[in-house]
């Protein structure tokens, strides 16, 4: 799939590709996740539109504060929708967008199901703790009865640690696909997100280097071609 015409409605039957971000256990990192891998998308010259179920509304702040630092980007869009309309709102930004990016409520299977079911890929963010990866389980089955594909992501990791090399190792075992670029716990991340902003706009370093290669993984994963990095 290559990048549609920004800000305007695709007409040649392409549509894009849906990825729902979700984790039962909150604090794993979703909408953080969510935020930079927009960006990360963004810069490859993707249109992107990012959903927000989660009442929480901290996506849309984030947006909020970029309209307000950044301006407007007609190939970025934010939507939002109840964890039940999550199907139906998907299905019609990605008519539109090459990339949906849907970010969920850490809740109960009910709110969650109807975000998995449109999803072309479902990434499960798990952080360093034994109890982010417990909480994995439940995601996953839940994605397994969907049948959709999903790709495990190791969020504020901290390398060199034995808690990180297990987390790792339990990740791997359980029986998934877990993504080669690990998210390192920087400061980088919390600072970007509270301007509206993203670790890929930032100064060349190893945060923008581990959302970039995280970024190509998804893309191959999904089906989604390359494009020309915006700059």
């Amino acid at each position: 799939m290559r990048p549609k015409d920004e800000g305007a409605c695709s007409g040649d039957g392409m549509a894009g590709r849906i990825i729902t971000v979700a984790q039962q256990k909150g604090g794993s990192g979703k909408t953080t996740l969510t935020a930079n891998l927009a960006i990360a998308l963004r810069r490859k010259g993707f249109t992107v539109a990012v959903l927000d179920t989660d009442p929480q509304g901290s996506l849309g702040r984030w947006f909020m504060e970029r309209l307000q630092g950044v301006g407007e980007d007609g190939g970025l869009e934010f939507s939002t929708s109840s964890a039940w309309g999550a199907s139906y709102e998907g299905e019609k930004l990605k008519r539109r967008f090459d990339v949906v990016l849907i970010d969920t409520p850490p809740k109960i299977e009910s709110d969650l199901r109807p975000a998995l079911r449109v999803a072309d890929l479902v990434l499960v963010p798990v952080a360093s703790s034994q109890v982010d990866l417990w909480a994995t389980e439940g995601v996953l089955d839940l994605a397994a009865r969907e049948k959709r594909p999903v790709m495990i992501v190791l969020n504020r990791t901290r390398p060199n640690t034995r808690l990180g090399a297990e987390v790792a190792a339990g990740a791997a075992a359980l029986g998934v696909d877990v993504a080669r670029a690990q998210l390192a716990h920087r400061v980088s991340y919390a600072e970007s997100l509270g301007r509206g902003g993203a670790v890929a706009e930032g100064p060349a370093g190893p945060g923008r280097d581990e959302i970039t290669a995280l970024a190509d993984e998804i893309m191959a994963q999904a089906g989604i071609e390359g494009a020309a990095t915006i700059r």
